[in-house]
């Protein structure tokens, strides 16, 4: 993307590093044809134009009609979510080659916002603001977006040792049960790890040009794990977008299965009292290490495909393609196609135990509310977000997703070095008297139990207290 005014006034400049191609911090303004008259729009009618038929974004005080971008690299639902609201800061995480994205933003400039004080946005926050884009810069100086090769270049081999010993345990010493779970804990590792490594290149966090991220990204993701990048893309971007906001990250959409939050619980009761419908939520904290791994080989499996097959993601197909050519051309040759089927549900099942219980560890035990777009990005990412405490076990564990509040922060900052700017971040949060939540492993995942726990007792009493009041209605 790039601005549309002639007059903007860049921040802070930044070292050679960052204008190649790291984050975005300045822009060289794109003169737009002075024939044309562009408005001046107040923020009451930028906010008119926030469905996806008719969107209206605000970059730096720029507006932009993006009723009509359906190519979006980002993907178009990324662009609903920010719809009518300012998305400057949502922008400058996200997008890590100016020059590129200047190419398509100019063409949707329309005007500018008026010179009026967002209403939504105290002092407070304006400074807030100020104060995260001195910190931004300052992780630029000190080159935290700057990728270690050596890191990655270890990372990617142990995850391709770890697939092969699992092959190699299974055709050297048979499919005794010590080398059948041996192999599979070797193959539940590759895949594990895999996904952590690939949500690096996915946020083109490890080169500088976003095409080699690309093509990294769909080996590890096609190839070694057997699912859709795009689909990765399409859900993970979202995600980021509005971290735990009801009807916008897709994490939170699990409604016929999990409840979460406070507001979600209220809003199935009353579905579920209008049609007399109850379902056990109320139990969800003790089914929820059966029900939630399986989404992996039972749902999730079948979406990723889905998705590369409806939008004819054709590279995506080709690459999830040949996994399963190599997982089912080898794994019959030592247990017959009946049990190499069973071997995958099983990789899949503890794979995605491994996946759940890290990745909603940050989230779920967090606040999950309705969109709130007068929140800076800070405050957004700060209270859907929490850490598990770092530790040699806990950065290889979780891919150094421990540090999620700094992810979440800074998107595009390759994973080794989100600890060095943790310091800088809860300096900030004391600042503003934000809540810095960091927990030791054991009680983040406990917490998963519990905050699903207090989210089906919710539900629970307010669907009973519902179909109370509609019995004594009726009497």
């Amino acid at each position: 993307m790039g601005r549309g005014r002639k007059n903007w006034d860049p921040p802070l400049l930044v070292d050679n590093q960052q204008q190649e191609s790291s984050i975005v911090t300045t822009t060289n303004p794109t003169v737009i044809n002075n024939e044309i008259d562009k408005r001046q729009y107040t923020w009451d009618e930028i906010r008119r134009h926030s469905n996806k038929k008719d969107r209206w974004i605000v970059i730096d005080k720029c507006v932009y009609n993006v009723t009509n971008w359906t190519k979006h690299p980002g993907g178009q639902v990324v662009l609903n979510h920010y719809a009518g609201q300012d998305a400057s800061e949502a922008f400058l995480a996200f997008h890590s080659n100016l020059a590129l994205v200047q190419k398509y933003l100019t063409a949707f400039y329309i005007g500018d916002v008026i010179n009026d004080e967002d209403k939504d946005n105290t002092k407070d926050d304006q400074t807030l603001k100020y104060d995260f884009e001195q910190l931004r810069q300052k992780a630029i100086s000190k080159k935290l977006f700057q990728s270690s090769r050596f890191f990655y270049i270890l990372t990617c081999l142990h995850i391709l040792a770890f697939e092969f010993a699992a092959y190699f345990v299974l055709f050297r010493f048979g499919t005794t049960w010590l080398p059948y779970l041996a192999s599979i804990l070797f193959y539940t590792i590759a895949e594990a790890q895999c996904g952590w490594t690939q949500h690096d290149f996915g946020h083109l966090s490890v080169f500088r040009k976003s095409s080699w991220n690309h093509v990294v990204h769909n080996f590890f993701m096609g190839f070694i794990k057997g699912a859709s990048p795009d689909w990765w893309n399409h859900m993970h971007f979202q995600h980021h977008a509005k971290p735990n906001v009801i009807d916008r990250d897709p994490d939170t959409r699990l409604e016929p299965l999990f409840l979460l939050g406070n507001a979600i619980p209220i809003r199935r009761a009353q579905i579920n009292a209008k049609y007399r419908t109850k379902i056990p939520y109320n139990l969800q904290h003790l089914y929820f290490f059966i029900a939630a791994p399986l989404l992996v080989p039972i749902y999730f499996q079948f979406m990723t495909i889905q998705h590369a097959v409806k939008r004819r993601k054709w590279t995506d197909l080709a690459w999830l393609s040949m996994y399963y050519i190599k997982f089912f051309s080898l794994i019959p040759l030592k247990l017959g196609l009946l049990g190499a089927l069973k071997y995958y549900f099983l990789l899949r099942v503890l794979e995605g135990t491994w996946f759940v219980i890290v990745a909603q560890s940050n989230h779920v035990v967090m606040d999950v509310s309705y969109d709130d777009f007068s929140l800076s990005w800070f405050r957004l990412q700060l209270k859907a977000t929490c850490n598990i405490v770092k530790s040699p076990f806990n950065d290889w564990f979780t891919g150094h997703l421990n540090f999620q509040i700094e992810h979440h922060l800074f998107p595009t900052m390759p994973r080794h070095n989100l600890y060095k700017i943790q310091p800088e971040v809860m300096e900030l949060c004391r600042k503003y008297n934000i809540p810095y939540v960091v927990k030791p492993l054991g009680r983040a995942f406990l917490d998963i139990l519990t905050s699903l726990e207090k989210s089906g007792r919710m539900w629970l009493q307010t669907y009973e207290d519902l179909i109370h009041a509609a019995s004594t209605k009726e009497n």
